[in-house]
């Protein structure tokens, strides 16, 4: 069985990798027929061409995520919220989470956004692996749960 501080400590260090631009870690973290799926709640945002993605591969991956991190901000922070197994299958687990992205601006820390995160951890080569990323951006305004309309 795959444990929940495993999985916590494959995204974290990938938040991290990402965040500071440590390619050469970047292949270890993804499996061979990785899934990476990237877009907003929306869909309607005026940088929708920049965050969109499904993209399959590690390869590709890769290489989305270096063109897509070289055109964004620099210091940037995902910070991972409460990371969980949603299902447990033995050497392969579904997790969940929010992150919350931010940079500097003026001298200050300032949120860029909020995302809810699924996806997919594997063991591959005898090591945990992301065989799917799912990051969805939070870009609608928040209104009362009770009032919203269902879609």
């Amino acid at each position: 069985m795959i444990e929940s501080a495993d999985v916590q400590q494959l995204i974290s260090h990938w938040w991290f990798a990402y965040d500071n631009a440590i390619y050469e870690e970047w292949p270890e973290f993804f499996a061979d027929d990785a899934h990476f799926v990237c877009k907003t709640d929306t869909g309607m945002t005026a940088f929708e061409e920049f965050v969109n993605a499904d993209v399959r591969g590690r390869d590709e991956v890769l290489a989305w995520q270096v063109q897509h991190r070289q055109g964004s901000p620099s210091p940037l922070r995902h910070g991972g919220e409460n990371i969980h197994i949603s299902e447990n299958r033995g050497d392969e687990a579904d997790f969940r989470s929010y992150i919350r992205v931010s940079q500097i601006v003026n001298g200050s820390p300032s949120n860029l956004s909020t995302a809810v995160v699924c996806g997919t951890v594997r063991v591959q080569g005898g090591k945990l692996r992301i065989s799917e990323l799912v990051v969805v951006l939070d870009t609608e305004d928040s209104t009362v749960l009770g009032e919203r309309k269902v879609m």
